[in-house]
């Protein structure tokens, strides 16, 4: 019998957060570390040593030996250096030591992450700062201290700095509005995130079997099974024995960090899951993500399965993606998007609902581009991911009461008469009164907008970064001219209007996969970037580059940097993949169909000799041989395009997409026909039906 796990005992036990602090600490420290936090002052150099101190006689307490400065680099994962805590004392003894200057500073070797020619090779010198608002942690024998990570130069180098610069941001221009309805006690409003996490579980020798998920992560080869996800059987289905076990212990060690895991179920594919956390600030979604991401794969290993976090492992089910689940929250609790009980209330609610409205449609391309990769390439616009096109869905209450306003008329509500379009007098506005549209990619569900395009392996900070930034970039324009009104309701009305008359093209709430979509949003303006290369040109586009440089959340080369980093990666991995297909159809799938068909021959001559018939024989060995020449020239081919890859970046992208990826889709279709045809003694690797039927 299992162990009974005491969750409120357990949850957050391995992290030194404010309730510890305030329990561990010099009642005097732990007020000048809440100082600094209230203020946004530094340290100082008296508190950094307190807390230092305390801290590491908590970890030492739990069996830390170690510590690290755990950042966030532009690899789109997470990167660590580990310190002992031990100090010789000079008689051949050593002391476990910890100082502030540790704490708050340190300096790993910036040269081999990614930095978009922010820094060149040979400059090493870089330096992590201690995020004070994010709780550290203990975790396999070493204290984990988030931070910043940055250049010699001061250049920001993670994907942590410019989140925070943006949750400032979004704060102080939503700060303004609130003030405008009348709210004094509102000091910051925090972007709040729940961001779910899709996933597959294989077992772990399967997967060591094929070299395209260990190099790659995803099968580049595979032919579609008897059976898929056609019966809806595995969705919220009674999950496995095994799968159960590795969720349990998942579950446990997420509780240990303070992480709200709080939904587990299994998913639309055959071996996909899903985990949702409960909301928190997006700094701590976006760190908790990343941890759940890690021991996600660790806690597999331990059950003898592997964790893809591809956002499309096998061709022809369900890729795999994060909701990423935002929302603006007041530091006195109240949600900003939740609509109100009174007339002002829900005109404060509009204000926010069309600022959101506006940014996404001004922003769409910013967007589209924070989720574009090439993983995420094969997933966007096919079973239960929604298309590339930006768009919003409303629901028919919000629909209908938006056109009304837009349209200057009367709204009629069946319980409550009339509505009338004065911002002075709207009534309550009802929460989750119609359906949901899973094909849209920005969905309102109530109190909060569900981004859904984000991949399953990506980072969750750039597409919150960027939903933090329109945001403040709305707010802000909204207050300056709210500030300026002599009329504040009669402006009001005027604007939101208005705004809503140019942004409406945004709002969508029919079948986002249908091509009659893909003609209407291109009548409305909407752009179409089906790919990461059609995309990231948009990414610095003067427009992009003005919003996040104005809003004091990138330089314009920090920015710019990101471009690079993102075309690289996408080149890299694309070329990764096609290398990957060469070897695996010439080395593994050739000669297993070259060994069948001689078996063949030798079977039709022994049949000839006895003068038998081999009919049968002789028409599968017609067709083998028709497909072991065309992957033979299709191993060719790509072999071709691989080596007519342009050396500039733009360019190598755009040739990746119209050539080398039509070249290795065309090496599939012979490999996929020829294991069909194969008999399974002699193919070299396990196919669907093992993989995902286990």
């Amino acid at each position: 019998m299992s162990e009974i796990l005491n969750v409120p005992e357990i949850f957050g036990s391995d992290v030194f957060n404010e309730a510890t602090m305030k329990q561990r600490l010099p009642e005097h420290i732990y007020r000048g570390w809440k100082e600094c936090i209230a203020t946004g002052m530094q340290l100082p150099l008296e508190v950094a040593n307190g807390i230092a101190e305390g801290m590491k006689v908590w970890a030492t307490e739990k069996g830390a030996t170690h510590f690290t400065h755990w950042f966030q680099p532009m690899t789109g994962i997470t990167a660590e250096k580990h310190d002992s805590f031990i100090s010789p004392t000079g008689d051949g003894r050593v002391i476990m030591e910890f100082s502030g200057k540790e704490l708050v500073r340190g300096e790993p070797d910036a040269s081999s992450f990614p930095s978009g020619g922010l820094r060149a090779t040979f400059e090493a010198r870089g330096y992590t700062a201690w995020d004070p608002t994010a709780c550290a942690f203990v975790k396999d024998g070493s204290l984990y201290i988030p931070t910043c990570f940055f250049s010699y130069t001061g250049e920001s180098l993670d994907k942590k700095t410019p989140l925070l610069r943006s949750m400032d941001e979004v704060s102080r221009e939503a700060v303004r509005i609130l003030r405008l309805f009348g709210d004094q006690q509102t000091k910051r409003v925090i972007p709040s995130v729940g961001a779910e996490q899709e996933y597959f579980l294989l077992p772990k020798d399967m997967y060591a079997k094929r070299e395209d998920l260990r190099l790659t992560g995803r099968t580049l080869f595979g032919a579609v099974p008897p059976k898929g996800q056609e019966l809806d059987d595995h969705y919220f289905g009674t999950i496995r024995t095994r799968v159960s076990e590795f969720m349990r212990d998942l579950d446990e060690q997420l509780w240990r960090l303070g992480i709200l895991s709080k939904t587990k179920h299994n998913e639309g594919a055959p071996c996909q899951h899903e985990l949702a956390p409960i909301y928190t600030n997006a700094n701590t979604a976006c760190d908790d993500n990343q941890l759940i991401m890690a021991i996600m794969k660790k806690c597999a290993a331990k059950h003898n399965l592997v964790c893809l976090l591809h956002e499309k492992p096998f061709e022809g089910v369900n890729g795999s993606g994060k909701h990423n689940n935002w929302s603006l929250s007041t530091d006195t609790g109240k949600n900003l998007f939740s609509p109100g009980k009174t007339p002002s209330q829900n005109a404060q609610f509009l204000v926010f609902l069309t600022a959101f409205i506006a940014g996404v449609d001004e922003y769409q391309d910013f967007l589209r581009c924070t989720v574009a990769t090439a993983s995420n390439d094969h997933r966007l616009g096919a079973h239960e991911a929604p298309p590339a096109i930006v768009s919003i869905f409303l629901g028919d209450e919000l629909n209908a009461i938006i056109q009304s306003i837009i349209d200057g008329t009367n709204y009629t509500e069946p319980e409550k008469g009339v509505l009338r379009i004065g911002v002075d007098v709207l009534p309550a506005i009802p929460r989750d009164t119609t359906d949901r549209n899973r094909t849209s990619p920005v969905a309102f569900t109530g109190n909060k907008f569900e981004f859904r395009m984000l991949g399953s392996s990506q980072s969750i900070a750039g597409p919150n970064i960027a939903l933090n930034t329109i945001m403040a970039e709305e707010l802000s324009r909204f207050a300056d001219v709210l500030e300026k009104a002599e009329d504040f309701d009669s402006a009001l009305q005027h604007m939101v209007s208005q705004t809503l008359k140019e942004h409406s093209r945004i709002i969508f709430s029919g079948n986002g996969y249908s091509e009659g979509w893909r003609q209407e949003a291109a009548q409305r303006g909407l752009s179409n970037l089906p790919s990461t290369a059609d995309a990231l040109p948009t990414y610095i586009s003067r427009k992009n580059i003005d919003l996040v440089t104005r809003h004091g959340i990138f330089t314009e080369t920090e920015f710019r940097a990101r471009h690079a980093i993102h075309l690289d990666s996408y080149n890299k991995i694309i070329k990764i993949e096609a290398r990957t297909m060469v070897d695996m159809a010439g080395n593994q799938i050739l000669p297993a169909a070259l060994r069948y068909s001689k078996d063949l021959c030798d079977t039709i001559r022994g049949k000839k000799n006895l003068e038998v018939s081999c009919r049968g024989e002789t028409a599968l060995l017609r067709k083998l041989a028709a497909h072991t020449d065309g992957l033979y020239d299709a191993i060719e081919s790509l072999k071709k395009a691989l080596s007519g890859v342009p050396a500039e970046a733009e360019a190598a992208s755009h040739y990746c997409r119209q050539v080398v990826v039509p070249a290795m889709s065309a090496l599939r279709v012979e490999a996929d026909a020829l294991e069909t045809l194969t008999d399974k003694s002699y193919w070299p690797y396990p196919t669907y039906s093992d993989l995902l039927f286990y």
